[in-house]
């Protein structure tokens, strides 16, 4: 029998189906899986005893801002630590490339990165500096519409003319030709909001042909967001895209509950076409400070501020207080800066995540320095929180939502399962212990449980620390035959 690089075995394999676990082992060679089942007679150069516990396909990361990181810290160890072997990056419209700025970066393109970091004028410069920097993790990227609207407008907060759609469009398909997955928007932000619907549909008309997929942070996600769910699907119909609803959630007090009325428009709409989502496992948000998202009946913790940094972890009531002043004022004051927003209820969250067609998505922002938990736990607590202690769904559905249900939906034809032939991408996880430590109060702490990680075939964290290897590659849609 033909020599092998890794043996596990003695493993519970939860291939990604949904099914339940089953006694097997794999065997690896050349970064792909080349062997399931009884695989104890494979000689190997290294053999990994998993001692009875779970073995899923690495986790995929269907929501990250992690597109400056994974250059600047491609150990990635919010993300390794946590089983998730892939980052899909350039959501809400932002992205590091294609980028070209003259001065600061528009918000909420400062929440990757400050100016200097933004040094990618095309994806294919974005994909050189990534195999320069070897991140662990693999990176699929989407093309950021305020990236390009900063590309090619004097100003954002009017509708593009034809001339500036036109160049955007050539702008997209050049990332397209170089594999990106399609184009994002965060039309919720000041950045975006006054693109119409109409300079969107004709941004998304390229995506069809060349297979790739619209993902959306809506125009709202408050009072109006059945309406700016209507305005993402008309656009996917309109362009003939799949579509992807970004973080959804019912965001505001006088929304809680709501969720029930958004599963059933988005299960209406995905009848007759492709629908996805993601949703991440907490009740906080956290973007910029948006002076339209301060409202004194919730807890708003301030992450980061330009003006005043020392407040970084702050409460936003707190700091109005040593102030004496309202929370608005008090907010004004610290812009530009970033915030914890606990604006959702539990129910909702409990019942999103539970839906069948709901992914995960961490929605982590790295570059906060008192980032949300969610960076450092959002896998764990699903798997942790959610599945063991919740009961909320079975822990084969669990493992599908973080595994081959990204992979279909964003076109990753080679991950998210567990089969011969396939990416070596894979998670070694106890399921009696795993679970989040990173907290509100204590955020950057990494999981435990979470027993051996490998990327593309090469063993990348162990017993609660990376090994140094750095397998991570740049990964292209499935073309459209």
């Amino acid at each position: 029998m033909t020599r092998c690089d890794t043996l596990i075995r003695n493993v519970q394999i939860l291939d990604g189906s949904g099914s339940e676990p089953r006694l097997d082992g794999v065997a690896i060679d050349g970064g792909r899986i080349v062997g399931i089942g009884d695989v104890s007679d494979y000689p190997a150069r290294r053999t990994v005893d998993g001692e009875g516990k779970m073995l899923a396909p690495g986790f995929i990361d269907a929501h990250t801002h992690d597109d400056l990181y994974v250059i600047r810290a491609p150990e990635m160890l919010p993300k390794l630590s946590q089983g998730v072997t892939t980052v899909i990056v350039g959501n809400c419209g932002i992205s590091a490339a294609p980028v070209r700025l003259t001065g600061n970066p528009p918000e909420p393109m400062n929440l990757l990165g400050e100016a200097n970091a933004f040094r990618y004028s095309t994806l294919g410069d974005y994909v050189n500096a990534l195999v320069l920097a070897r991140p662990a993790v693999n990176v699929a990227a989407l093309g950021g519409h305020t990236a390009l609207r900063n590309n090619h407008m004097d100003r954002l907060d009017r509708i593009a003319n034809a001339d500036e759609i036109a160049a955007m469009r050539a702008q997209l398909c050049e990332s397209l030709d170089h594999g990106a997955l399609g184009l994002s928007t965060g039309l919720a932000y000041s950045s975006a909001n006054s693109a119409s619907t109409e300079e969107v549909t004709a941004l998304c008309q390229p995506l069809c042909e060349a297979g790739a997929i619209y993902a959306t942070h809506l125009r709202t996600e408050s009072d109006l967001i059945l309406d700016a769910m209507e305005e993402a699907f008309r656009i996917g119909e309109q362009a003939r895209v799949p579509v992807i609803i970004s973080h959804l959630k019912c965001a505001g007090v006088d929304n809680w509950e709501r969720s029930g009325e958004l599963l059933q428009s988005l299960e209406k709409a995905a009848n007759h076409h492709s629908i996805g989502w993601d949703c991440y496992p907490y009740a906080a948000s956290s973007t910029i400070l948006s002076l339209s998202q301060v409202d004194e009946r919730i807890a708003i913790t301030i992450t980061w501020s330009i003006p005043h940094p020392e407040m970084s972890g702050k409460s936003l009531s707190q700091i109005a207080a040593s102030w004496e002043i309202n929370q608005m004022e008090a907010a004004q004051r610290l812009q530009p800066a970033g915030a914890i927003y606990n604006c959702m209820c539990e129910n909702d969250v409990r019942r999103i995540l539970q839906h069948p067609g709901t992914m995960i998505g961490s929605d982590g922002l790295p570059n906060d320095p008192f980032p949300h938990p969610r960076l450092w736990g959002t896998f764990p607590r699903v798997l942790g929180h959610y599945c063991r202690e919740q009961k909320l769904f079975s822990l084969g559905e669990a493992v599908r939502k973080m595994t081959s249900l990204p992979a279909q939906r964003f076109g990753l034809s080679d991950r998210g399962w567990v089969r011969e032939g396939y990416a070596a991408d894979l998670v070694l996880f106890n399921a009696e212990t795993v679970r989040d430590t990173a907290s509100f109060a204590d955020p950057i702490n990494a999981a435990v449980g979470i027993d051996a990680v490998w990327v593309n075939g090469e063993l990348s964290y162990w017993k609660q620390a990376s090994t140094g290897q750095r397998a991570g590659r740049f990964l292209t849609r499935d073309q459209k035959s």
